[in-house]
């Protein structure tokens, strides 16, 4: 079965497939775009030092023929035949490009991937979207590099400039005029290589010998044309009776039981008794919408499933397939209520997190203390805890968590909103943030401390339970325990009463603190089912 690769994924190539006369497939495409793709040779210092392998459309293979270019078949927009047994021993490297060839740029592309198949059967895909990238006019897709023995590399690394920039950047020399094809032929159509005894037909499978060989060069099969190679799940599933509507912010989509498969059952489950959707709108911008499905997911799958799920079955697979990683090509994603994910590599602005936070990372990562300042030592010694922040960098994607809270994205642009320090997960270092202090008696600690965000960018705030958005009127109060987060423009007034707490004991007055909040039409605030 096909091994899915994200950015920065590697792997050896004798781990993914026994085979060496491999199948490069790359599909690339967008409205009104033409493109170049090509595969550069490169030596040990990744230097274009021999002109004859650059493989492209006016040189479609190398001296020896361990590189061919074949055109497009099965659904990819380009295809390569790269026989690893036959590369020359001062080439290190085979890195797969696209380019643009006229105007355009890379973030107008729709999804694409390229691909690696053995003997006919897919062994490895890395999929990109347009939304990986901005200006740039080529994108570094993946390489075969020599380390001891040959590795897949999936790169998705756009690069500024077209081709001839791209072939600058390795060394080579541009030419006036494009070389012209060897007078021998153009690009060959498939054929066993002249050596080869009698390997079975092109995409065929090798007949069943033991033992099992390694697999012959074959290309995938045609796919069918009711639904394109790129969109392609990995695991073929029919389509789900019906797509359910993406739920509302914070409530939770229906997530099939353990072993249960999901889109069977008659009907799909109600909500808790007496549960109705909020009818306040989403406070901020969330990338991507909570409950929304991510793109490229299976038409009529539940939420939070990214992708196909065989429709019966046992086994290892399929009752792993549901919580799959969810990769939308946002820099944030939510992966279910409790665990969110960041692609650091989109937007290059470094994260800051509350220590601890992190469950899991996968590429370049360095974490580093941020100190919090004076604010944030007055939180501390005020409150008992005190705002300790990491400062993540680098390359890669990290996943957050905080003892099984609920996550919340608020996608800041220009904008300002005021969240209780308890509730602050994790935020862009774009965004401008201060402390600021309510002082009350009956406050824990003799004061609430918030932080207001301001700018373009995105900040984490995690409940206990979900969530309710409510309007600011002149009669809005909210316990200041319970009460996340409210808009910058709206007004904070203390409003003391005394009233009798489930946790009042005996010299207790019972007294507490409400906020009263003020504000024009169109402020907000967020209060959780829990009191701090």
């Amino acid at each position: 079965m096909a091994r899915e690769f994200q950015r920065g994924h590697k792997a050896k190539i004798s781990d993914l497939t026994s085979g060496t006369d491999l199948y490069v497939g790359v599909q690339i495409a967008g409205p009104g775009l033409t493109f170049d793709i090509s595969c550069f040779g490169l030596d040990a210092n990744e230097q274009l030092s021999d002109d004859r392998y650059f493989i492209f459309f006016n040189q479609p293979k190398s001296p020896e023929e361990s590189i061919q270019l074949l055109g497009a078949q099965a659904g990819d927009t380009e295809s390569f035949r790269v026989t690893l047994d036959r590369i020359p021993a001062n080439i290190h490297k085979l890195s797969f490009t696209a380019t643009l060839d006229g105007a355009g740029q890379m973030s107008q592309v729709g999804p694409g991937y390229i691909r690696i198949v053995a003997g006919g059967e897919e062994v490895v895909k890395y999929a990109f979207t347009g939304s990986e990238f901005t200006t740039e006019r080529a994108v570094m897709l993946g390489d075969f590099y020599l380390k001891d023995v040959w590795r897949f590399a999936a790169v998705g690394q756009g690069f500024d400039g077209g081709l001839d920039a791209l072939l600058k950047n390795f060394g080579g020399e541009v030419a006036e005029e494009a070389p012209a094809a060897p007078a021998q032929g153009a690009a060959p159509s498939f054929a066993p290589p002249a050596q080869a005894s009698a390997p079975p037909a092109f995409g065929a499978p090798a007949a069943p010998q033991p033992p099992q060989p390694a697999p012959v060069f074959g290309a995938p099969p045609a796919p069918a044309p009711q639904q394109p190679m790129h969109a392609a799940p990995t695991i073929a599933a029919p389509m789900a009776p019906a797509p359910q509507a993406p739920a509302p912010y914070g409530q939770p989509p229906q997530q099939p039981q353990f072993g249960q498969v999901p889109g069977q059952g008659s009907a799909p489950m109600a909500p808790p008794f007496g549960q109705q959707p909020p009818a306040a709108p989403p406070f901020g911008q969330q990338p991507p919408q909570f409950g929304q499905q991510p793109p490229g997911m299976q038409p009529g799958m539940p939420p939070g499933v990214p992708q196909g799920v065989p429709a019966g079955g046992a086994g290892l697979h399929a009752a792993l397939q549901p919580y799959k990683e969810a990769a939308t090509g946002q820099r944030w994603t939510s992966q279910n209520q409790q665990l969110m994910r960041v692609d650091l590599t989109m937007g290059g602005t470094p994260v800051l997190a509350r220590q601890g936070s992190m469950v899991m990372y996968q590429g370049k990562v360095d974490f580093g203390y941020k100190g919090a300042g004076f604010a944030g030592r007055m939180v501390g010694n005020a409150t008992g805890q005190e705002m300790q922040l990491m400062r993540c960098t680098g390359r890669g994607q990290v996943f957050l968590a905080e003892e099984g809270a609920h996550l919340h994205p608020i996608e800041l642009q220009g904008d300002g909103i005021c969240v209780s320090a308890e509730s602050v997960l994790a935020f862009d270092e774009s965004l401008q943030y201060e402390v600021r202090r309510i002082e009350g008696h009956g406050i824990p600690g003799g004061a609430l401390f918030t932080m207001q965000f301001q700018g373009t960018g995105t900040v984490v705030v995690k409940t206990h339970g979900v969530p309710v958005v409510l309007p600011v009127t002149p009669t809005t109060f909210a316990d200041c325990n319970a009460v996340v987060a409210w808009s910058a423009a709206s007004q904070v007034i203390l409003s003391s009463q005394v009233r009798l707490r489930r946790n009042a004991y005996p010299g207790h007055s019972g007294e507490t603190v409400n906020l009263q909040f003020r504000g024009a039409p169109g402020n907000f605030i967020v209060v959780q089912p829990y009191e701090v």
